[in-house]
């Protein structure tokens, strides 16, 4: 959750720069904070850190299940996809693709085209707190 607020909170401040491209950002997310957001997935997930990804996923992704929560369930996950054959390079290429991927956006709502989709076959987000977060 800590990781949630901090990604949060410098989505937000980046928000209150007194620039054109960042000013409408205070009503809905913008493309390069789009891609900011994935980046930051990327490189928590080839770190092995669910806590970060928690971070970026929305609120109702990040509940406990299991008895397990949100971090415990990513830190699995991650630790059994960075073990698996091409795995890492699954991610990397996700990473290098971010800046040139095609993003489409319908208000709150956005897709970023990547190799490999972040989440159950899509890498959709949603604006929410002045930060995009991650869902299904």
């Amino acid at each position: 959750m800590k990781a949630r607020l901090l990604a949060c909170a410098v989505a937000g401040a980046l928000a209150a720069l007194p620039s054109a491209a960042t000013a409408s950002s205070q009503w809905s997310g913008t493309a390069p904070e789009l891609r900011a957001a994935a980046t930051r997935l990327l490189d928590a997930e080839l770190q092995g850190d669910g806590a970060t990804v928690c971070g970026i996923l929305d609120a109702p992704l990040t509940g406990t299940v299991g008895g397990r929560d949100c971090a415990q369930r990513w830190d699995a996950r991650l630790a059994r996809e960075l073990r698996a054959a091409g795995g890492r390079a699954r991610i990397r290429a996700d990473l290098r693709s971010v800046a040139h991927a095609a993003i489409a956006m319908n208000g709150d709502w956005a897709t970023i085209a990547l190799p490999h989709p972040l989440l159950g076959g899509t890498s959709r987000f949603y604006w929410t707190a002045n930060c995009w977060m991650l869902t299904t």
